[in-house]
């Protein structure tokens, strides 16, 4: 029996290995890489010229730095959705490959397999994370909060992309359909995106939809990053927003093992 000690540095050593994995296949086809980054520029210019002028607007909040200081934060955390939500087609890819019956029959743990493809796409969502802040900056948004606050916002965006692999792998797992897979996933990240302050000021909205946005995930991800992105910094609606998205990251994660149980009973 393996000692008991030893099982942490088992796990982070097949997770490892598991993460190289995935990431030696993006090398190989970076072609979605690509396309997830020039999508989300393409919002932000599109985005930021389209909606410009609404910062005119009586109850409009920007900050200092106009309507692109303001949709920064928001296109990030846009991206590390609508990303992390299509992460379960992996899963479904290694299902129809019967590479996932192999691996589940390999020493390495479930756990292992899960924090492999949520580490893939935290990895993937801090290039992207970086490189529409890059973009925003040389179109001319500045942000007071500095490199602190840039690393925020790539924080907040990681802990949003990890909840919703997770969520996306669970239901690759349930289900192992892919129609059904891009069903579930439009069906959340859209609302979840427009009853939130991504693109547009709650204040500019109806009451309820401030109301609603203060259980959204993705709105406590924005506030995070916006917040962050300030000269002075309200530090304690950050770490709030940081803390409750810390605690969706490991239910989920967690929730999204369990299924392997359920994909087992099922095959």
């Amino acid at each position: 029996m393996e000692p008991v000690g030893t099982r942490p540095l088992t796990v982070i050593t097949h997770s490892a290995f598991l993460t190289g994995r995935l990431l030696r296949t993006l090398w190989r086809m970076p072609t979605f890489l690509v396309i997830g980054l020039v999508q989300p520029v393409i919002w932000l210019l599109l985005f930021g010229q389209l909606f410009r002028s609404v910062v005119n607007l009586p109850g409009f909040t920007p900050g200092s730095g106009g309507f692109l200081q303001f949709l920064t934060p928001g296109v990030v955390m846009m991206t590390a959705l609508f990303a992390s939500a299509w992460a379960g087609t992996t899963y479904l890819q290694d299902i129809d490959r019967d590479v996932m019956d192999r691996l589940l029959t390999s020493p390495a743990s479930r756990g292992a397999m899960m924090c492999a493809t949520m580490a893939y796409q935290a990895i993937q969502t801090v290039v992207q994370s970086l490189v529409i802040v890059g973009i925003a900056l040389i179109a001319g948004a500045r942000f007071p909060g500095g490199v602190a606050g840039v690393g925020i916002t790539v924080l907040a965006a990681v802990l949003l992309a990890l909840a919703f692999s997770a969520l996306s792998n669970g239901v690759a797992l349930l289900t192992r359909q892919q129609a059904t897979l891009i069903a579930i996933s439009q069906f959340t990240t859209l609302p979840l995106m427009f009853l939130s302050s991504a693109v547009m000021d709650l204040h500019l909205a109806p009451s309820w939809v401030g109301d609603v946005a203060g259980y959204n995930p993705v709105e406590w991800a924005v506030v995070a990053a916006r917040q962050a992105m300030l000269a002075h910094t309200d530090r304690g609606t950050v770490g709030t927003r940081l803390g409750l998205l810390t605690a969706v990251v490991l239910v989920m994660g967690l929730l999204a093992t369990r299924a392997f149980r359920a994909y087992r009973k099922s095959t």
